[in-house]
């Protein structure tokens, strides 16, 4: 007897949360994901960060933000990843956009 989902379809797509390091190129943001990892005999935490470029198309991630990265098909020399959410606005970005309104109006 077939039973029916009624939970959402998750994605089994890689995913990745890093801060936002660069917003210079047209719908591309570079992420930089830190790894930390134990190493296997002395215990210690290693930090080691990696950076990656992911498309942004609204550019509406800044330098500064925390956002969730997914995984997807090639879409330049580059980008593998897409920006699926932004999960924290770092301060900067806030009174950068507050100051951005102001001298709109």
């Amino acid at each position: 007897m077939p039973e029916t989902q009624t939970a959402q379809k998750t994605s089994k797509r890689n995913e990745k949360v890093g801060e936002v390091v660069s917003t210079r190129m047209n719908k591309t943001i570079v992420v930089a994901v830190e790894l930390r990892k134990s190493h296997p005999k002395y215990g210690r935490v290693i930090s080691k960060s990696k950076k990656f470029y992911a498309h942004d198309e609204e550019n509406s991630a800044r330098a500064g933000d925390m956002v969730r990265i997914e995984e997807t098909r090639p879409l330049s020399k580059l980008k593998r990843w897409r920006l699926k959410e932004i999960v924290r606005r770092s301060a900067l970005a806030e009174v950068v956009a507050a100051r951005e309104e102001q001298q709109a109006s």
